[in-house]
């Protein structure tokens, strides 16, 4: 499953779908806009509303460290359910 960037419709992936599809291997796109079925983009969204906090935003440093240190997490505090999208 692909989003719709770019490099996902270049020409070399193209000429590339009939000779996956024969060995069994079908490519999906997600619609258009769909960051809901995206798991990065709701990962994000819930690092942003609901671990990071304002102080962190000061520099690049605070940001990146802040964003580890939720990420760290993901596996023991966070639990994704792919079947659902959904992170707990």
């Amino acid at each position: 499953m692909l989003d719709n960037a770019t490099i996902h419709k270049a020409k070399i992936i193209q000429n590339q779908l009939q000779f996956w599809e024969k060995r069994g291997l079908y490519i999906f796109y997600l619609p258009p806009y769909s960051p809901q079925l995206n798991i990065a983009e709701t990962l994000w969204r819930k690092i942003k509303k609901e671990q990071i906090d304002p102080l962190d935003y000061i520099n690049k440093d605070t940001l990146f460290y802040a964003v580890n240190r939720c990420l760290a997490q993901l596996g023991k505090i966070w639990k994704i359910n792919f079947s659902e999208f959904n992170i707990n």
